[in-house]
């Protein structure tokens, strides 16, 4: 094997067996009942192979993005590499010591103080006393936690747990480290605080392995992604081309999965008029998820039918956040826009949104026709589409959807002449931007 690798799987696969008849007993004596009653009972058992003939190198160095949806084999696969779990078929080949952070706080006992939960959490994960002692000072700054450290973690809030169990996980020294979903723990600024740690360690040259939802995170700190699907390796490549992917694979399976009931998406008093409508992308493709910052567009086809020509076909769009409720909308009288050379019976129109500034989130459309300001069609919620995060500012960070549904382009003017300089700030240090 070349000096340069760091993980090389071959042939992997991890089978379980399920039972979908068991019963479940709390006493010998209700155990040995029911099998006197049912003595040729046989258990339903099923072979679900969480994964399926996996294959692939990873190079020392590499920072490495595993997506995919839920129950695609993600959390497996690391616990395979950790060594948590045997796979069942193939072999896996680690060059060097591996760190895992898998489920933050395995190992902590309530009873313990902060102090010696540190040491107990660190040797469970594979850390020697003499590392602990050079780390502890560091794991506690990080942590935020000096004023509670000789206190019971029992007593500890659940952000301040999860800030701990971070931070011992974090300063693991270790060639190889493997990551499953830490930036989903803690509040906003801790999220941030792990961030700029998760850059560290892959700017230190060891090799990460990294799972998780967070497309911004994934495309800011890894260089190579792969992408599983049923437990099967669908796509490797660079961590863009990967999301990419990834982002293009849920847009025909929602597209696929979409029920295509229009009458059930219209009031009483509806024409049915409009024949098709989708969400597309700038280049009028067919799309349910995007990315944050890109263009969004609406489609509406309408057909007469044998009702009375449209003079003045006017198309309305208003989007709507499960939260907030309607967030924007446009129709073409408000833009002054009109659709010649009518009477029309069929046509086709399209409403571009150059960048809306909507953040990450599930959306809802409601789709309007009208015949100049009489209301014609109405499909509400037929349509509906999704923001992933994106790091729209260039600067490796990304909006916070607690921020309600916008985000802003700002333009930052100082007096007296001073201009302004991007600077990025990450974990307390500044780095100017080129």
């Amino acid at each position: 094997m070349p000096g340069d690798i760091a993980i090389s799987v071959r042939g992997l696969s991890k089978a379980y067996t399920i039972t979908h008849n068991a019963e479940r007993h709390v006493t010998l004596a209700e155990a040995t009942l029911h099998r006197l009653r049912h003595p040729f009972q046989k258990q339903q058992k099923e072979t679900f192979w969480a994964l399926r003939d996996i294959s692939f190198d990873i190079k020392k160095g590499d920072v490495v993005g595993i997506i995919g949806r839920n129950g695609a084999g993600k959390s497996t696969l690391l616990k395979i590499v950790s060594r948590i779990t045997e796979p069942t078929q193939g072999e896996i080949d680690l060059y060097g010591r591996v760190g895992s952070l898998l489920e933050v706080g395995t190992g902590f006992h309530p009873e313990l103080t902060g102090r010696e939960n540190i040491y107990l959490n660190g040797h469970i994960l594979g850390m020697r006393k003499g590392e602990i002692d050079k780390q502890f000072d560091a794991i506690v700054d990080f942590a935020g936690v000096e004023q509670f450290l000789d206190t019971p973690v029992k007593r500890y809030s659940s952000g301040m747990y999860v800030r701990l169990a971070f931070a011992v996980a974090a300063h693991l020294d270790c060639e190889i480290v493997v990551v499953d979903e830490v930036l989903a723990v803690g509040d906003t600024e801790f999220q941030k605080k792990c961030l700029g740690k998760m850059q560290d360690v892959s700017n230190s040259g060891r090799t990460v392995f990294f799972v998780s939802h967070n497309m911004a995170a994934v495309s800011n700190l890894c260089r190579t992604g792969i992408v599983l699907d049923g437990g099967r390796l669908s796509f490797i490549g660079s961590a863009r081309d990967s999301i990419d992917y990834y982002v293009s694979r849920a847009n025909a399976r929602q597209q696929a999965d979409s029920d295509g009931d229009m009458q059930t998406c219209r009031p009483s008093w509806a024409r049915p008029t409009i024949r098709g409508a989708r969400v597309i992308d700038a280049d009028g493709n067919t799309v349910s998820c995007l990315r944050l910052g890109s263009d969004l567009g609406f489609e509406l086809s309408f057909d007469v039918g044998d009702g009375a020509p449209l003079v003045n076909p006017v198309m309305g769009v208003v989007l709507n956040h499960p939260t907030f409720g309607a967030v924007g909308g446009v129709n073409m009288i408000m833009t002054a826009t009109r659709m010649e050379n009518g009477p029309h019976r069929t046509g086709t129109i399209r409403c571009l949104l150059r960048r809306p500034p909507l953040l990450q989130g599930e959306y809802r459309v409601d789709l309007w026709l009208n015949e100049g300001l009489t209301y014609v069609d109405l499909l509400s919620g037929y349509l509906t589409f999704s923001l992933e995060e994106s790091d729209v500012y260039g600067t490796g960070r990304t909006p916070y959807k607690q921020m309600g549904v916008m985000y802003f382009e700002p333009e930052w003017r100082f007096g007296d002449g001073v201009q302004p300089r991007p600077v990025v700030a990450l974990d307390g240090e500044r780095v100017e931007c080129a």
